[in-house]
């Protein structure tokens, strides 16, 4: 796996394999690292992950933190690692960033598969009391540490996996922990979404209370026109922490071409 960085891009990770590349999007509070588990379960492929701007290694790149600018930004990466087809793989925050990343119709998109994404149409619970309360949900390790036990996850992470997910969420740039909760989770981009022209796949946790089965089959399905939406049974939001095994199996639907290398991370 190779570290890649130009200017004023998030830092990316970029892993030599079949194609085609796997580009993975991580939710807000998580980093690179977080699809570590899934892509422990996929070798021989071609993946690419990035820590977003405000996030991980990339905390320090200025502003905006908008799903606008990460949606440049995973764009801008995409080019600099000389990727030429992909299945673009977003997660909660990623989600939709990933879905306005296709909308545009990118060369070389072959697939989008949206984990436990955010829904095109904003849940009617995304109130301005509801987005004030996440917004502080990172505040404190205390605060972190009840989200996680609470709310993110159904399924109990081991002790190496919690380590990680709690210091990525605490480590986020302040302005990039509050543009989510306060702005980019209310955004209404239906119109994007049904501008998408690839098949998509959406992957649900049965548990999920970040963004329930339902919410999704009313806010996300009805704005694409080539749609599967599949249930992880018994996972929670962080379905590729909680749920890597079976999401690596889905991913795995996308066959890959024998032979097909990609070029390392750009230096």
């Amino acid at each position: 796996m190779n570290a890649g960085k130009m200017p004023q891009l998030p830092i990316y990770d970029h892993r030599v394999g079949a194609g085609p590349t796997l580009v993975f999007l991580h939710y807000w509070g998580g980093t690179a690292r977080t699809w570590q588990p899934v892509l422990d379960r996929l070798p021989g492929r071609a993946t690419l992950t990035l820590d977003a701007r405000g996030w991980g290694r990339s905390r320090e790149l200025p502003g905006p933190y908008s799903l606008e600018q990460l949606a440049r930004d995973t764009r801008d990466v995409i080019a600099a690692a000389g990727v030429t087809d992909y299945v673009l793989v977003g997660h909660s925050m990623g989600g939709k960033v990933a879905q306005l990343v296709a909308a545009a119709r990118p060369a070389g998109l072959v697939e989008l598969v949206l984990v436990a994404p955010g829904p095109a149409k904003p849940a009617a619970f995304v109130t301005p009391e509801y987005r004030e309360g996440l917004s502080h949900a990172y505040d404190s390790a205390e605060t972190t540490a009840a989200a996680l036990d609470t709310v993110l996850t159904a399924t109990p992470l081991n002790a190496h996996l919690r380590a990680h997910v709690l210091a990525d969420s605490r480590a986020g740039a302040p302005a990039a922990r509050r543009e989510w909760p306060l702005h980019g989770i209310a955004q209404d981009i239906t119109a994007a979404a049904q501008n998408i022209a690839v098949p998509v796949l959406v992957v649900a946790g049965e548990q999920d209370r970040v963004e329930p089965v339902e919410v999704l089959r009313d806010n996300l399905l009805p704005y694409l026109s080539e749609a599967d939406l599949r249930v992880i049974a018994g996972s929670g939001h962080l379905i590729p922490l909680e749920a890597p095994a079976a999401l690596a199996s889905l991913l795995l639907r996308v066959p890959a071409v024998t032979g097909a290398t990609s070029n390392g991370g750009a230096s």
